[in-house]
């Protein structure tokens, strides 16, 4: 099972995460006579995350501001990794409580937990489709990992990619048509990669000599938040390990106009669009075995921390 902090110290290990989206509640009034008018109410965004501040890893949720801190998850088992359903009110996550790590589903409240796969090899990082009727997944059940997807309820698992190297951190475009995922197919090092949500038309979408990891849709569809290693100065043979520190960049979702967001000599990454599409949530490491939650700009500025827990602290959603 990966974690931000642990995988700040390794390379080319990072859970992925999930798609972002506004929930929008539609009441339709009507007048006889009159036009239909349709009224929208937007409930409170929630951001959830796993940490460790409590022993071992359990699932948290907390409103946008930090406030409103609550435990959905207790069990000797770690718990990570959690999606939320495009309206809210379901948690998907990954759990060892079984012994290897499966996907399990919960209600927001953290009651009504159901487990959804049952393998024995490792099933991680779910990622709620947009209409919510899917959830993307990566297992290593054949060999390596690969992307593989189901319908809510845990039937009809179909493997979408079927690659040598590791594809992980699916993540669905909002209009449920495309999945990002990382893939170390075409090199040594992970790169950003995109197909249709059946697995066909894989492309290529960033090319570099350094790792990109994490990949994340806006909540509009048209730019992709990741995490990389590419402004990182090169290795000398011979000479001293340069220092590596991951950092949240975007770019425009055909991979174009790569920006760097985040500028520290602290990894940075699993970086997580607002609902709104005007923040990102980001994990920040502050200490070789811990990491908080901050939220900046899309565009890089004004970071704010959120959480202060001094354990390690993995940002998974945000709806």
């Amino acid at each position: 099972m990966r974690h931000l902090g642990s995988l700040f110290r390794r390379i080319a290990l990072l859970p992925g995460a999930l798609v972002i989206g506004l929930a929008l509640v539609l009441v339709a009034l009507h007048n006889p006579g009159s036009e239909l008018n349709i009224v929208t109410a937007q409930r409170p965004s929630r951001i959830v995350f796993h940490s460790n501040r409590d022993g071992n890893f359990e699932i948290y949720a907390m409103n946008a501001d930090g406030t409103g801190l609550t435990r959905l998850t207790n069990h000797p088992g770690n718990d990570t990794h959690a999606a939320l359903s495009p309206d809210g009110s379901r948690i998907a996550f990954a759990s060892r409580r079984d012994g290897n790590s499966e996907i399990y589903v919960m209600n927001a409240d953290g009651t009504g937990v159901t487990r959804l796969t049952n393998h024995s090899a490792d099933d991680v990082e779910p990622a709620f489709s947009s209409d919510g009727s899917r959830i993307a997944f990566a297992s290593n059940r054949d060999g390596n990992y690969e992307i593989y997807v189901m319908s809510v309820d845990g039937t009809n698992v179909t493997r979408l990619s079927n690659n040598p190297a590791s594809d992980r951190s699916p993540s669905f475009s909002p209009d449920g048509t495309k999945i990002v995922f990382e893939s170390a197919r075409d090199g040594s090092v992970d790169e950003i990669y995109m197909m249709g949500a059946d697995g066909t038309g894989v492309t290529r979408l960033t090319n570099h000599p350094a790792a990109d990891l994490a990949p994340r849709y806006s909540p509009d569809g048209r730019k992709i938040a990741f995490m990389s290693l590419r402004h990182a100065p090169p290795f000398v043979p011979g000479g001293p390990l340069p220092s590596l520190y991951f950092q949240v960049y975007l770019m425009s979702a055909d991979g174009t106009g790569v920006t760097r967001l985040t500028n520290t000599t602290v990894s940075e990454g699993i970086p997580v669009f607002s609902p709104d599409g005007l923040k990102i949530m980001f994990t920040s490491e502050t200490g070789r075995t811990s990491a908080e939650i901050f939220l900046m700009n899309v565009d890089g500025t004004s970071r704010t921390r959120l959480t202060n827990f001094s354990a390690e602290t993995n940002g998974d959603d945000w709806r």
